[in-house]
């Protein structure tokens, strides 16, 4: 049988029409040369910042000695007040934090023990970084001061060599641990050695080295938690593991006590030691306005860079650039701030050696004596000059023309600097994920103001790794992965979009034989009502629709499985795949050629329930039901562990997705992986969306295109970033299994709509009903915005409404629902807030008020058109809407439409002339100042810098005109055609005949005796196929049989959700006693594997106890509904009730909002507010505008809204930005560590393989996996096939044995 496939059948037919495979979309290139960028731009900020950060420090230490002249001595109070700031500001950001997140997520109350172990040890840090730098430092050179900081890791070192011995195994990092610990105690000794040798007699200058040595010794127990931690894992003591558990739960409380202690301990120092001192408070109330510019400038930048540094380094983390943009700019930056500093001081020494021209022969102490503490300070003079000798006279102290005072202190800030570096050197070998979880990379939360880059550095986790795993990396758990899309009526382009998306993923995550895989999954497709009579056939049927699929698999199956042969290079032809019947109708299994399986179940509605939320039901039951949870409940049964099989269960719960798709979902694998990303490092993200992009052509799509732009932009963003994202659309979002296995969730999911209202929320939007179901069991819903997703969008006027129709009932339903829960939401769910849920109230009044917002915009253009009074526009523009309204209740919803299509067109041309006529009056008044010139000029503006944000969509803002054009449309017009037609529940879309419907009976033309003869044999031989049912015996036979003999449907299908569920067949539609079976493929089976031999279908039979399941499980959730014509009439009576009720209340609240402002425009200019009109160049022109305090209100609401969407947008584009740059750093590695994990062949297998090459081209694919030896060696290898879909043209790799050299 291979001989027979392993070349064309037809010679002459070897042109092929290959569907757009690669990404075309994405511009790999640019996004390449833009993550060199922000990789280079992130490294030099954070370098730059660490270096104004400890600059501006060490300046206000600098300014705090007695000696120095920039500060005089008298106001030394305020320059010490100021290295308190520093000190504390993180402490103050971490104290608002964690009371915020203690008010709305999470304040649970730590045990006595550990406030008591924390509170002590931040006691001890506290204070010894209070001593050190308010103290001790002010009174040492600029070169100890620099460096004295690194050495605060001195008990980081002693607790890593602790830790890493507790290990009881021998470790890569022990030495480089002790050799930090000697070179730190090493700088110590120098120090003490050069300060206190220098002048013996002098106390002050012992105590004051000693305070700060111990101050840096106290300082360093900042970072204790971190190896405490690893110390509690590898030891037996209960008490570090309770303390660790403990912490970690209650770490907002303990944020706040420690904070608050941090905060009192630096106030007290500084409170104490300004007296002691004998300095005096009173002199920060008159502080002269030189010296105050110059501590608030060095203050503000401290402040400013420190903070910008932590978020810039903890970017530059998750952007998987540890070593680029973290260790090594923080590294340079303690060198880069002595060179700085020491540099000036060399010049300005030089300087005023040549200046003296030989005339006198001086040294540095001799410099220091006239030069720098013999100068006058001149208050109109420069400030940086001074701040040089300032920095200059630290070192006048020491001898610096002396080598030995060199020598001793280059030995001492070296010592300490080098330690710092052996102290942090497990961090070059560090393992990290893309977008690594803040709280998994560092211990603490915030920084340390006076220690930044020492914090950061010291902060970051420290993992025990063993000399026996030099790159030792520890992956994420592999993930399962489920595709499950729903189809129904999809057109062939439609189909082939998502079936080519499929087979893509499989050539990116091949699966393969004893080879570990980040991420398998397996396709799913469901297809809806598959089935129909036939006339003259035993059996039923699958529709046209159905055959299409199985043509367009074959052909793509084709297509990837011969995509890199040569012209003549013998094709490689279809294996044999799986068709199998059901108990709700039958699939077609098939292996894909790379080893992942597609799943084809064809539904039918005879057999089991149809519609989309059903088809839901039964892959949720199934997959997660029957796959995944079955199995361990089995093996409960047979004795297993019940500890054991519940952590196994969680786990797997938690690393199985579902990627919900539509039928016409076009996607690619890196969008794939980004979501994955999210649900894997987030345990609590229990759905993720991507970035949803309507394809099609005409003005209805382009008009969704910017929609669609503008809503993932603004609102989803914000909802993200300020909660939870409301709606992750079913066309292409990612569920994690425990999610959809929790309470209240899969479970709620399966009840049937009883009342109105359920089938306007349950039915109509079932993809927000769902993550209504998970926002209530404190699941997280995330927007992905680097995962992008096409779909196609209505092209018909009709078609977009109806849709809307759908979606705008059902959203206001579930917002509703959320509002009315809210206090059960906001306490379960940790990422809704009380403030989240008044912006969602505040988003839905607008949203019900949008209808009277469009009738007013409208009256406003009426009176720049008509040039009439405010009031008389307002009924004008009223009484279009009023009667549309009116109407809509006594004409069909086709007649509706095409009423809204014409007054569409009509308002778009009022919009447009309004819009040139208030430019003509902005040039011809010369005033931008008027309400509806900044409406236009700030919502182009706005509109044109969100697009900005977005380089690769900001073509879409061509499509913003006709977005404008078209507000009357689709928010006064589609919102009264909504609320009007609420009772209307079918479907909307695709629910047209289609067009190639199955060909009418004509009559037979007349056959010879053999031709009877031989058709009547074929007849009898199809029969006999159809018949064999080897799985079914008894009564199940008898019922199948039923079934295959039931009496045909209506040609026409019926459209999805709609009121009726089933409508009966005709009455004169009776079954025949003796069917005449004309048709030659008397069963569906027979009837696929007729429609070709190039992709054979061999038949299979379902395994028992998974048969058993769908029966029970159509049983008692998926059981076709029975027709009820009284039930029906009563659901259609409450659903017109309820349209009534909500219509009413709806346009009552806009009607009153039209009443207020129309009073208040006829009462004239004693209750409005007045504001001076401008002219072109901003001055005042003595004319006023006059604005009603409604309309200001509304205009000062929405641009506020607008300002928070932007802001949360600006926020989601970085971190975004983070996660793509994070992903092209590591994604394209994947392959190639799995490259150097596989054992290389030797040379005589590759030999082997080469003389074979024909064999191999010829063998096929195997059902199960893919071998290596199944690839030709003139194909691509599967490392490359992957990074080419993902990176097409970017990535160019030369393979040797299958290894990368």
């Amino acid at each position: 049988m291979n001989e027979e496939r392993s070349s064309p059948k037809r010679l002459w037919d070897t042109f092929r029409e290959v569907p757009v495979i690669e990404d075309e979309q994405t511009p790999w290139k640019q996004i390449k040369l833009l993550k060199i960028i922000t990789l280079f731009v992130v490294a030099v900020v954070v370098f730059g910042l660490a270096l104004c950060s400890k600059v501006s420090f060490l300046l206000l230490i600098t300014l705090s000695n007695e000696g120095t002249k920039t500060i005089p001595a008298e106001q030394k109070p305020v320059a010490l007040l100021c290295v308190g700031c520093c000190l504390v500001a993180s402490s103050v950001l971490l104290l608002q934090k964690s009371i915020w997140k203690a008010c709305y997520k999470s304040s649970k109350v730590p045990a006595k023990k550990t406030v008591a172990l924390v509170l002590f040890f931040e006691f001890m840090a506290s204070l010894g970084a209070a001593i050190l730098t308010i103290v001790a430092m002010p009174h040492l050179d600029i070169v100890t001061n620099v460096m004295i900081l690194n050495s605060v890791a001195v008990v980081s070192a002693l607790l890593q060599v602790s830790t890493q011995c507790t290990a009881r195994e021998r470790n890569r990092f022990l030495l480089p641990s002790i050799t930090s610990m000697v070179l730190i105690i090493l700088g110590f000794v120098l120090f003490c050695f050069l300060y206190i040798m220098k002048d013996p007699a002098n106390t002050k200058m012992i105590i004051w080295v000693g305070l700060a040595v111990g101050g840096a010794f106290l300082v360093s127990f900042n970072w204790w938690e971190t190896y405490f931690r690893l110390i509690g894992e590898n030891s037996s003591s209960i008490f570090l593991k309770n303390l660790c558990k403990d912490m970690t739960k209650c770490q907002n409380v303990l944020h706040i006590l420690s904070s608050l202690l941090r905060i009192a301990v630096t106030a007290c120092v500084l409170g104490a030691y300004v007296p002691l001192a004998k300095m005096d408070w009173d002199i920060v109330k008159s502080i002269p306005s030189r010296e105050t510019r110059i501590i608030v400038i060095t203050v503000g930048v401290q402040l400013m860079s420190s903070a910008l540094c932590h978020w810039f380094a903890l970017a530059a983390c998750k952007m998987h650039a540890l070593r680029r943009c973290f260790i090594l700019p923080l590294y340079l930056a303690s060198l880069a701030v002595m060179a700085l500093l020491i540099i000036p001081v060399i010049v300005y020494y030089q300087d005023y050696r040549v200046k003296l021209n030989g005339t006198a022969s001086i040294n540095f102490t001799g410099y220091c004596n006239v030069a720098v503490d013999g100068r006058t300070l001149n208050q109109n003079s420069s400030v940086f000059p001074e701040l040089v000798l300032d920095v200059t006279h630290t070192l006048c102290f020491l001898d610096m023309s002396k080598v030995t005072d060199i020598g001793i202190l280059t030995g001492s800030a070296a010592s300490w600097w080098l330690g710092l570096v052996f102290a942090t050197f497990h961090l070059w070998y560090l393992s990290i994920y893309r977008i690594q979880r803040t709280q998994d990379l560092f211990i603490r939360r915030f920084y340390e103001g006076g220690f930044l880059e020492q914090s950061l550095l010291l902060n970051t986790r420290f993992d025990i790794q063993t000399t026996r795993k030099w790159k030792q990396f520890k992956p994420l758990d592999p993930v399962k992965v489920f595709l499950c899309a729903t189809m129904w009526h999809e057109t062939y382009d439609e189909m082939m979009k998502i079936i080519i998306s499929i087979f893509r993923l499989d050539r990116y995550r091949p699966r393969k034989k004893a080879e570990t895989s980040d991420m398998t999954f397996e396709g799913h497709v469901y297809f809806d009502d598959a089935f129909r009579d036939v006339p003259g056939s035993r059996g039923r049927h699958v529709n046209e629709y159905a055959e299409m699929l199985v043509e367009i698999i074959k052909e793509v199956y084709s297509i990837f499985l011969n995509m890199d042969k040569g012209i003549f290079s013998n094709q490689q032809q279809i294996p044999d795949q799986r068709i199998v019947r059901t108990p709700y109708g039958g699939r077609v299994v098939v292996t894909m050629p790379y080893g992942n399986s597609l799943v084809v179940h064809f539904k039918d509605r005879k057999l089991i329930r149809h519609k989309k939320r059903w088809s839901q039901v039964m892959y949720l039951y199934y997959l997660l039901g029957w796959k995944v949870a079955t199995k361990y409940y089995k093996r409960w049964e047979s004795g297993e562990d019940e500890a054991k099989l519940t952590g196994e269960l969680q786990k797997e719960k938690h690393n199985t997705y579902l990627l919900a798709l539509d039928g016409d979902t076009d996607f690619h694998p890196a969008a794939v992986m980004l979501l994955i990303d999210r649900l894997q490092l987030y345990p609590r993200v229990g759905a993720a969306c991507g970035r949803i992009h309507p394809t099609g052509s005409g003005p209805m799509v382009w008009y969704q295109k910017f929609e669609y732009a503008v809503g993932h932009w603004l609102h989803k963003t914000a909802e993200h970033v300020f909660g939870c994202v409301l709606c992750s659309p079913g066309c292409f979002s990612l569920f994690r299994a425990d999610a959809l296995m929790d309470d209240n969730v899969m479970k709620k999911y399966t009840i049937k709509a009883s009342e109105a209202r359920h089938y306007i929320q349950y039915d109509q939007g079932e993809d927000r009903w769902l993550c209504t179901l998970l926002l209530k069991q404190g699941w997280r819903v995330e927007y992905v915005a680097a995962s992008d997703a096409y779909t196609n969008a209505p092209e018909e006027f009709k078609e977009f409404y109806n849709q809307r129709r759908r979606w705008g009932p059902s959203t206001m339903a579930n917002i509703v629902d959320l509002l009315g829960s809210s206090n059960l939401i906001i306490n379960k769910n940790p990422s809704m807030s009380t403030p989240y849920m008044l912006y969602q109230l505040f988003c839905l009044t607008s949203s019900i008020l949008a209808p009277s917002t469009v009738v007013l915009m409208i009256a406003g253009s009426l009176t720049v058109l008509l040039n009439i009074h405010p009031n008389a526009a307002l009924v004008l523009a009223v009484i279009p809407p009023a009667i549309f309204l009116g109407v809509s209740f006594k004409v069909k919803a086709d007649t509706q439409i095409l009423i809204a299509a014409v007054m569409s067109v009509l308002y778009a041309f009022i919009m447009m002339i309004a819009a040139l006529i208030i430019i003509g009056n902005m040039i011809k008044d010369k005033t931008i100042l008027t309400p509806s010139s900044i409406f236009i000029i700030f919502l182009a503006g706005f509109y044109l810098l969100t697009a900005v944000m977005h380089p690769q969509e900001i073509s879409l803002v061509v499509h913003g005109w006709l977005y404008m054009l078209s507000i009357p449309s689709a928010y006064l017009l589609l919102a009264i055609y909504s609320m009007v037609n609420m009772n209307n529940v079918s479907w909307g879309t695709r629910e047209t005949t289609p067009a190639a419907g199955p060909a009418k009976p004509v009559a037979a033309a007349p056959q010879t005796q053999a031709q009877k003869v031989k058709n009547t044999f074929k007849r009898l031989l199809t029969r006999i196929q159809c018949c064999k049912e080897t799985y079914r015996t008894g009564s199940e036979a008898s019922v199948s049989q039923q079934n295959l003999t039931d009496e045909p449907e209506e040609s026409v299908p019926q459209p999805q959700n709609t009121i009726v569920e089933d409508e009966s067949r005709p009455e004169e539609e009776e079954r025949q006693e003796e069917p005449a079976f004309t048709c030659p493929n008397q069963c569906w089976v027979t009837q696929l594997q007729s429609l070709s031999d190039d992709m054979p279908l061999q038949e299979d039979t379902l395994d028992q106890d998974e048969e058993l399941f769908f029966r029970e499980l159509t049983a008692k959730y998926l059981e076709p509904l029975p027709e009820d014509k009284n039930k029906q009439k009563k659901v259609t009576e409450n659903l017109k009730e309820l349209r009534n009720k909500i219509t009413f209340v709806y346009f009552l609240c806009n009607a009153f909002w039209l009443v207020a402002t129309f009073c208040l425009q006829l009462i004239g200019g004693s209750v409005f507010i007045q504001v001076p009109k401008l002219d072109m160049h901003l001055q005042l022109t003595g004319e006023y505008i006059y604005i009603d305090p409604l309309g200001f209100m509304f205009i000062l609401a929405f641009a506020t809204l607008i300002i928070v969407q932007f802001f949360a947008m600006l926020y989601h584009r970085i971190y975004t930005l983070i996660h793509f740059v994070s992903f092209l750093d590591t994604e394209s590695k994947f392959e190639k560590k799995r490259q150097q994990v596989k054992k290389v062949q030797n040379d005589d297998n590759v030999k082997t393989d080469k003389v074979n090459d024909d064999e191999v081209n010829d063998h096929e694919v195997n059902d199960d996996e893919v071998n290596d030896d199944e690839v030709s060696d003139d194909e691509a290898s599967d490392d490359e096939v992957s990074e080419v879909h993902m990176f097409p043209g970017l990535l160019n790799r030369i393979y040797d044995r299958g290894a990368m050299v």
